[in-house]
C-alpha cells in the first residue's frame, strides 16, 4: 500500500500520546520506589491497598507503560508495529487495574468514585489501539 499524506493532527495525536506515556512510566517510576515513609503518609485506606497488592500487579503496570511508550514512539516513526504494541498496552493495563481491584479491599474502601480513573486509563489506552489501526489502515505508518 502507497503512504498517504498524514494530517498534522496525526503527529499531534502521536506527541500527546508520548507525552501521556511519559507521565505512566513516571508514574510507574514512582510506585516502586515508594519508600515506607511514603507509604506511612497515605490515607489509611491508600495505605492498606498498597499492603495488599501482589507485586505482579506492578509488573503488569510496567508492561503497560512501556508498551504504551514504545508504541507512541512507533506512531511518531511511522511504524506499523505501533498497533500491536498498543494492544499490549491496553491489555496489561486492563489486567492490572482488574487486578488491583480483584486482589485489594480497593473497592470496599474507595467505593465506585475510584473505579473512574482507571476506567479512564482503559478507555485511553483503547483510543490509542484503535488510532494505531487506523493510521496502519489509512497508510500513515508502514
Amino acid at each position: 500500500m502507497h503512504p498517504t499524506k498524514r494530517p498534522a493532527w496525526f503527529w499531534l495525536a502521536s506527541m500527546l500520546a508520548l507525552l501521556w506515556n511519559l507521565v505512566g512510566l513516571l508514574m510507574f517510576w514512582k510506585q516502586i520506589t515508594l519508600t515506607p515513609a511514603a507509604v506511612a503518609a497515605l490515607p489509611p485506606a491508600q495505605q492498606q491497598i498498597h499492603a495488599a497488592m501482589p507485586q505482579w500487579v506492578d509488573v503488569l503496570f510496567g508492561i503497560a507503560v512501556i508498551a504504551g511508550v514504545l508504541g507512541a514512539l512507533g506512531l511518531l516513526l511511522k511504524r506499523r508495529w505501533a498497533a500491536p504494541v498498543l494492544l499490549l498496552s491496553l491489555l496489561a493495563v486492563t489486567a492490572q487495574m482488574a487486578a488491583a481491584y480483584l486482589t485489594t479491599p480497593a473497592w470496599a474502601l474507595t467505593g465506585a468514585a475510584s473505579a473512574v480513573f482507571p476506567l479512564l486509563l482503559i478507555v485511553i489506552a483503547l483510543l490509542l489501539w484503535r488510532f494505531a489501526q487506523r493510521a496502519s489502515a489509512r497508510g500513515w505508518t508502514r
